[in-house]
């Protein structure tokens, strides 16, 4: 497929908590190239979310980031905060979970788009606010023109969240992450803004990468997923190869604990237990003290990730045999 777009290589997360410091990501490893879309999946507190702050340096003073994150032949860790704020907005845009906390309650929609214009494309006066009423339209918002002297309490959650990706296309990004866009809407805007954030990737051909805990959403809005859990991909395969041959026991769990909508009724499988905190991971595999596969041999290291067939790569001991 070529150079990735992006190539995030033994991506490493730590946070000074004061009396200790705590590693939140254990070497991550994520290609992607123009145009996929990709899933990154797993419970809350898998490192989905971190995974693209810490890519993007917005974690703070009190993390400390290694590894590698390779964007257009530059090194984003330890880059000066004058290239990040580069690539930031304009190459690689992020969309948050909570678009009520994203945006400024004491703004108008038409200031906040304007000065995003501003920012990553140099626009200002009625040329940006002719751009911002465009971008409403894009995302679907009627009466655009009106819309940006609104405030956004005057919005409903689902029009901010459009609000939200107009932002995040102002700066005509090549990679636009997607984090829990649909989180408290109602599943028929939810379904809405998956199709938008669909028709835009086709018509930019941008890449996509969508957050999510949820697979039955993933999959019908990606090509690839990957498996995030306690700060590791465990998973990577084509979405297809993750329904049809999960090579991980969580993997198998997670979709066990999808309804099926076809079919006769059946019990959903909950996995037992939650993800271990940061500082008290298990020894060997994190996932080990949940897996219904588990035999002493897990406690031995962490499995290293295995590619079993081309694109597809499990960390588990028994996807050698692909018996997982």
């Amino acid at each position: 497929m070529g150079v990735p777009l992006i190539d995030i290589r033994g991506l490493t997360v730590d946070f000074d908590a004061g009396q200790r410091v705590v590693r939140a990501l254990h070497g991550v490893d994520l290609a992607i190239h123009g145009g996929e879309a990709v899933g990154l999946v797993g419970e809350s507190g898998s490192g989905k979310s971190v995974t693209w702050l810490a890519a993007l340096g917005l974690l703070g003073n009190r993390a400390r980031i290694g590894g590698e994150v390779l964007f257009e032949g530059r090194n984003l860790v330890g880059a000066p905060a004058s290239d990040l704020e580069a690539v930031r907005g304009a190459r690689i845009a992020m969309i948050f979970q909570d678009p009520s906390s994203s945006l400024n309650p004491v703004y108008r929609i038409g200031q906040q788009l304007a000065e995003a214009l501003q920012l990553h494309r140099g626009m200002s006066g009625a040329a940006a606010l002719a751009e911002a009423a465009r971008l409403l339209d894009r995302v679907g918002i009627a009466d655009a023109t009106r819309r940006l002297r609104d405030y956004p309490h005057e919005l409903s959650g689902g029009m901010n969240q459009r609000v939200m990706i107009a932002m995040a296309l102002s700066g005509q990004p090549r990679i636009l992450v997607a984090d829990e866009p649909t989180t408290a809407l109602d599943a028929t805007i939810q379904a809405q803004i998956l199709e938008l954030l669909q028709e835009i990737r086709r018509d930019s051909a941008m890449a996509l990468v969508l957050i999510s805990h949820d697979l039955g959403v993933v999959a019908e809005n990606t090509d690839r997923v990957c498996v995030m859990y306690a700060g590791r991909i465990v998973e990577d395969a084509p979405i297809a190869t993750i329904f049809e041959a999960p090579a991980h026991p969580y993997t198998s769990g997670l979709l066990a604990a999808l309804p099926d909508l076809e079919g006769p009724r059946r019990r959903l499988l909950a996995i037992p237990g939650v993800v271990p905190e940061p500082w008290n991971l298990p020894l060997g595999c994190s996932f080990a003290p949940r897996c219904p596969e588990f035999e002493r041999a897990c406690e031995a290291a962490v499995p290293p990730a295995i590619e079993l067939v081309h694109g597809h790569r499990a960390a588990c001991i028994h996807a050698r045999s692909g018996s997982a």
